[in-house]
């Protein structure tokens, strides 16, 4: 079943249009990536979706067209954005970030034992919970921050370089437990990442833009063994 649809989307900042026909489609529970250039319009794309730029097209979610929908709204319909740059609470402690993310949920019982498996899914977040957010690591934030976005509890996470100046060891624990979080709660996710080793080991598709289209789409596996692809985004 297809949660996410875009066909033919634009997108524009002011008068400048960034996105010029990018389709994709996300199923439920699966994880597709975003690849292309800087400037291609990968985190465009993501803003889209989430209602923060003007767009064009057609974006649909769970059946419903949400184009042109207030970001509030979109995250109520169960859409969770991590930016890039992570966008963490720095005034607030780690805890307080987490039960930020679940602020729209109903079931208050239940937030508690999900700030529990956020902490086992991060392990280096445990001893950092009564810390502002603003003296962890460059690292531990962006764990904070996909656990932040965990806790709204949604059906589909829009992930935006979650591996973007992290050491390269730090980057593999990040996506380790982002894998463990797709098998376990069955969260869709639609991942931009520069690091294309990083999200061919955790999406079963991808997409390829280019100055603002889509111009390719294909299995991981398909995609790894294409030159053009090893050569711009594998260094083969």
């Amino acid at each position: 079943m297809t949660l996410l649809e875009l066909e033919d989307v634009t997108a524009f900042y002011g008068s400048v249009q960034v996105l010029e026909g990018v389709s994709l489609s996300v199923p439920e529970g699966g994880a597709v990536g975003i690849l292309g250039a800087n400037g291609a319009g990968k985190t465009t794309t993501l803003r889209a979706i989430s209602g923060t730029v003007r767009a064009g097209g057609r974006i649909t979610f769970a059946g419903e067209n949400i184009r042109g929908t207030r970001p509030d709204r979109v995250a109520g319909l169960g859409i969770a954005h991590v930016p890039e740059g992570r966008g963490t609470l720095g005034g607030l402690t780690v805890r307080e970030n987490l039960r930020v993310g679940a602020y729209l949920r109903k079931d208050r019982r239940s937030i508690a034992a999900d700030i529990d498996y956020c902490l086992d899914l991060f392990p280096q977040l445990k001893d950092r919970i009564s810390s502002a957010a603003s003296a962890l690591s460059g690292g531990e934030q962006q764990m904070l921050a996909v656990g932040r976005a965990f806790m709204a509890k949604p059906r589909l996470l829009l992930l935006d370089e979650a591996s973007l100046g992290l050491a390269p060891s730090t980057a593999r624990n990040v996506y380790a437990a982002i894998r463990r979080l797709r098998e376990e709660s069955g969260i869709a996710m639609l991942i931009v990442e520069q690091n294309a080793t990083l999200a061919f080991s955790l999406v079963d598709t991808a997409t390829v833009l280019e100055t603002g289209r889509t111009v390719l789409t294909g299995t991981s596996d398909e995609l790894k063994g294409m030159d053009e692809i090893r050569r711009a985004y594998l260094g083969g």
